[in-house]
């Protein structure tokens, strides 16, 4: 097996706990939160957890700060809407001076990836960004290039499994194919990359093969054994795999089989669906894990491969139009406290990872519904504008709170909009149908949370109730009554 072994010091303890943990492991850190995690606390829980490289969404300033000095490997990355305007080399430039070059020095910040827009080409998105995704590619890696950083910091694109498919006749690894309107597009990329020795990045969701399909054979998702696909005598035994070679089989077909690839994402959610809970994603990552340790690779590319995890920590304010699970990717809470056990030296000796230090709780109390109302006219508007707010997920069907009773479905929803109001008083009102209290109202597996304080002091993120309020309504104008 290939570790990376670390070992942290203390002056006066001196050097005695090791840190193992999977070679080329990642992580990625999204920030789509109402109450942010300081970014000094979430680069500790990388650090104490032995997590040496990490993938960002942007370049945000005060992270980049956070991991200056840490040697962290870094992939910062530009959102799919500035796509446009790094189409001008004056811009691109600029981005890459800002972003890149000013941490450039002993003591700075380990960039070591540009992602260039997140997953461009998925469907939905009508094709926004085919025109301007490869002109970006091409004056960012340039800019680097000019800047003398080309050797050390590549660009990339994070590309979604929908850029390649297979013939309906044939549905199997070998006949992996790029998407037929994008296939010219995707060949001068990989060229561009080939060129600059530079890898593609690919994100790859089992969990999204078991929730798009009812009929989807579930094993299939995981590692531990299912019915094999056979693909020219190779047996397939998980869709990781069976993923992972298409993309294989594509770049083949357009004359770059030997083409660098990173896993950009990869993990199992823990709520918000039938299928996203912890027994699952223990599952999920018991069988990734021991694979990534001993460099076992897919059949068609045996050995090392650069996977980043997703992700480090729950974002309440994602948005929910692919599913009610995408807040619940993490493998920490919001509040950075380890969801279950994980071993990430890949041997399942697994413990829980190391939590969030000195994080700050709002007081412990709670918003719920008053006892004994005897009119509950009002009730299902108020349920619906206190989710349309925060982040009532855990509430859909079979996820950890789908089995309470209507005055529970209030109460969860109640307190969520107080907790992400930062326990403002006129906050848990609801036209007199609430009240606080301070006994915890948790049911079984469902936490009925006291956000995090506000490091900012300022309240909740105006993007994240922007987000909230424009993706979050109408699912649970239905559930919540």
């Amino acid at each position: 097996m290939n570790f990376s072994k670390w070992v942290l010091c203390s002056g006066l303890l001196g050097c005695s706990i090791f840190v193992v943990v999977v070679e080329g492991l990642g992580v990625n850190w999204g920030t789509m939160a109402t109450h942010e995690l300081p970014p000094k606390t979430v680069v500790q829980i990388l650090q104490d957890n032995g997590i040496k490289k990490v993938k960002l969404f942007d370049a945000d300033q005060s992270t980049m700060g956070a991991l200056a000095g840490t040697n962290i490997e870094v992939m910062v990355a530009i959102p799919n809407d500035q796509l446009a305007a790094m189409s001008n080399y004056a811009r691109a430039k600029q981005w890459v001076q800002r972003n890149v070059t000013r941490y450039n020095f002993n003591g700075g910040v380990n960039v070591k990836y540009v992602a260039v827009g997140n997953e461009p080409f998925l469907s939905s998105y009508n094709g926004s960004f085919l025109n301007v995704t490869l002109p970006a590619l091409e004056n960012v890696q340039n800019a680097l290039n000019e800047a003398g950083l080309g050797d050390t910091v590549k660009a990339t694109v994070p590309v979604n499994a929908d850029v390649y498919n297979s013939p309906d006749s044939n549905p199997v690894p070998s006949a992996g194919r790029f998407r037929t309107d994008i296939s010219d597009l995707m060949t001068q990329i990989v060229e561009f990359l080939a060129k600059n020795r530079a890898p593609l990045t690919v994100n790859i969701y089992p969990f999204l093969s078991l929730y798009d399909n009812d009929n989807f054979p579930i094993d299939y998702a995981f590692f531990d054994g299912a019915t094999p696909v056979v693909d020219n005598g190779i047996q397939y035994t998980n869709v990781f795999d069976a993923n992972f070679d298409t993309l294989v089989s594509a770049l083949k077909a357009a004359g770059h089989g030997d083409m660098t690839l990173m896993v950009g994402e990869v993990g199992w959610p823990t709520d918000g669906d039938k299928n996203a809970n912890i027994a699952n994603a223990v599952r999920f990552y018991n069988g990734l894990m021991p694979r990534l340790a001993a460099n076992t690779g897919t059949p068609l590319r045996p050995g090392y491969i650069e996977v980043y995890l997703f992700g480090l920590i729950d974002e309440d304010a994602k948005s929910i139009a692919p599913g009610n699970f995408e807040r619940h990717w993490g493998i920490f809470r919001y509040d950075g406290q380890p969801k279950f056990p994980l071993d990430l030296s890949g041997q399942n000796q697994n413990k829980f990872p190391a939590a969030a230090k000195n994080v700050e709780y709002l007081p412990r109390q709670w918003c719920m519904l008053k006892p004994n109302v005897n009119d509950l006219s009002k009730l299902g508007t108020n349920i619906n504008y206190a989710c349309t707010f925060s982040d009532c997920t855990a509430l859909g069907y079979g996820s950890s709170c789908n089995n309470l009773d209507v005055y529970g479905n209030a109460s969860y929803a109640f307190n969520m909009y107080y907790q992400v109001q930062n326990q403002n008083p006129l906050s848990c009102n609801f036209e007199g149908l609430a009240t606080v209290t301070t006994q915890n109202i948790s049911q079984g597996t469902c936490s009925f949370i006291i956000q995090i304080a506000d490091s900012s002091s300022a309240g909740p993120s105006s993007v994240a109730l922007v987000l909230s309020t424009v993706l979050a309504f109408l699912p649970y104008s239905l559930l919540c009554l």
